[in-house]
């Protein structure tokens, strides 16, 4: 019997993908606001701008792969490298992330989503490719929707190769008389060769940059976030040369305000100030917003828009302890969570004397022992947890809707320091740009220089850039994660990828990943 799960039947995924090519409003002409009103007939859809609009739009909200749902990038990741842990109410709470995290995970506990909403971004993406071309619509515009679509239908494709590395590539829509079981894996090299050159030939047509102030616009793609996606694209392709030049255009001068109007913001706490969006410093930002009253029936769906890391990193049973007066508790108010992501005596030994500690960090054990709140400990706790993302009681929703599902802080997914560091690894952390860079970040939060050199950036990242996602593969791509993770029972050869989720294989020309 066909496996009617199955990825490549593109009509059938984008009807089953949340917010999808449905007849939409875009009354608002704004990505944040765009809603799902019904489904479509594709031979008739796709006439105008409009409609090709909210198809691009559809497209973009796969971004919330990062941080939207229980299944979210952020969360996952985080809790398989050395600096967090799964977490959870107990050891069973999500059967994928505590797999992962303890290295026990197998195609069948893999959760889907990973391979199925990329592709599903994807489908969406190769559909507006080719009706756009035939849309009323003028050429510029016309122009920039199809370097849109290519740019996020190659990011899609270089998380895929990040996560399973062995993928089919499908560059048109998949029709139902199309042999879609029997379309086999590429070579990584070939996914790499395509998606690098679809951006390269996509950024003419995209806008130098946006005016944060331009809600039409705000989170759209430019020439500057398309040459960072490329950058670290190439960085993984190992092409070091090809990914310093691409930075260097993102970076410009370090320290200073660069040609696509990048900066480092002054203050590294300000990053996670909830309403402080779209700053000087953000490159890809992923937008999440309370509008969409999301509910427990479609959370994950990609209909709903709240941020899930927030209510996933919070903290299980919190409360403030009320003080005998004249005392005044000045504990932090914070909504109650669910425990995921506590963090790592490593990592918070790791950071001691750093600046951004306290931002990065939020030390729930002392305030204990001051007798100043209490909480339920979950799983591995060690009484430290993501201040980043955790989320307060003046950030809770007024609005219809689970107000756990709808947090509203948006996920930086690239930002400048990222990208300084990341160009300091593509020129083999030496030289004086290299200095300068890795300078400029640790500047911004009043350090003194250090001598640049390829372990220095690894320390400035893991400290930057902490529980924001990052640090699994970084691991993996130095090669490095099995000395830091072996312990946890990653196993060389093997971890660096994860499996193919069981419900993929059944049927097609797939081949599971080495080790599973």
């Amino acid at each position: 019997m066909k496996n009617n799960r199955f990825i490549y039947k593109s009509v059938a995924v984008l009807m089953l993908a949340g917010v999808g090519f449905g007849a939409v409003s875009c009354s608002n002409s704004n990505l944040e606001d765009v809603q799902n009103t019904g489904t479509f007939d594709e031979s008739t859809y796709f006439q105008n701008e409009e409609q090709s609009f909210s198809g691009l739009v559809a497209t973009y909200d796969m971004l919330r792969k990062y941080s939207g749902g229980f299944e979210n990038m952020v969360t996952f990741f985080n809790g398989a490298s050395d600096d967090f842990y799964s977490g959870g109410g107990n050891s069973s709470d999500g059967a994928g992330i505590q797999g992962f995290s303890n290295y026990s995970i197998n195609p069948v506990i893999m959760p889907a989503s990973y391979w199925k909403d990329y592709y599903q971004g994807i489908a969406k993406a190769n559909i507006l490719l080719e009706k756009i071309p035939a849309a009323t619509m003028n050429d510029q515009t016309r122009n920039r929707f199809i370097a849109e679509a290519k740019v996020l239908r190659s990011l899609y494709y270089f998380e895929l190769l990040r996560v399973f590395k062995n993928i089919p590539l499908i560059l048109k829509p998949i029709k139902y008389n199309d042999d879609y079981y029997n379309i086999p894996q590429a070579k990584p090299e070939d996914v790499y060769t395509q998606i690098e050159g679809d951006i390269l030939a996509s950024i003419a047509d995209l806008p130098i940059s946006i005016d944060p102030n331009n809600k039409s616009q705000i989170g759209r793609l430019t020439q500057g976030s398309a040459r960072a996606i490329l950058g670290k694209i190439y960085l993984y392709d190992k092409k070091y040369s090809l990914a310093a030049a691409q930075f260097e255009m993102v970076n410009g001068t370090p320290g200073g305000t660069s040609q696509y109007g990048y900066k480092l913001v002054d203050n590294f706490a300000s990053l996670w100030v909830v309403d402080n969006k779209f700053t000087t410093e953000s490159i890809l930002e992923v937008m999440h917003t309370n509008g969409s009253n999301a509910d427990w029936g479609f959370w994950g769906t990609g209909k709903d828009e709240g941020n899930s890391v927030n209510q996933m990193v919070g903290i299980v049973s919190y409360g403030k302890v009320t003080l005998p007066p004249p005392a005044i508790n000045d504990a932090p108010s914070i909504h109650k969570g669910w425990g995921f992501n506590p963090v790592t005596d490593d990592l918070f030994n790791f950071m001691q004397g750093d600046p951004r500690l306290n931002a990065t960090i939020f030390n729930a054990k002392v305030l204990v022992q001051e007798g100043k709140v209490t909480y339920s400990p979950g799983f591995r706790d060690t009484g430290y947890f993501l201040n980043k993302y955790l989320p307060r009681t003046t950030d809770e929703t007024t609005l219809p809707g689970a107000i756990e599902l709808n947090f509203r802080q948006n996920y930086i997914a690239i930002r400048l320091a990222d990208t300084y560091l990341m160009e300091a690894e593509a020129l083999g952390g030496s030289g004086a740009r290299a200095q300068a860079l890795l300078d400029a970040v640790r500047s911004r939060v009043g350090l003194t220089s250090v001598p640049v050199s390829m372990q220095a950036i690894k320390d400035e990242r893991r400290r930057e850039l902490a529980g924001e996602g990052h640090r699994w593969f970084d691991l993996v791509r130095w090669g490095d994660a099995p000395a830091k993770l072996g312990s946890r029972g990653f196993t060389s050869g093997k971890n660096e990828i994860l499996p193919i989720p069981f419900n993929e294989l059944t049927n097609t020309a797939l081949k599971q990943n080495p080790g599973y």
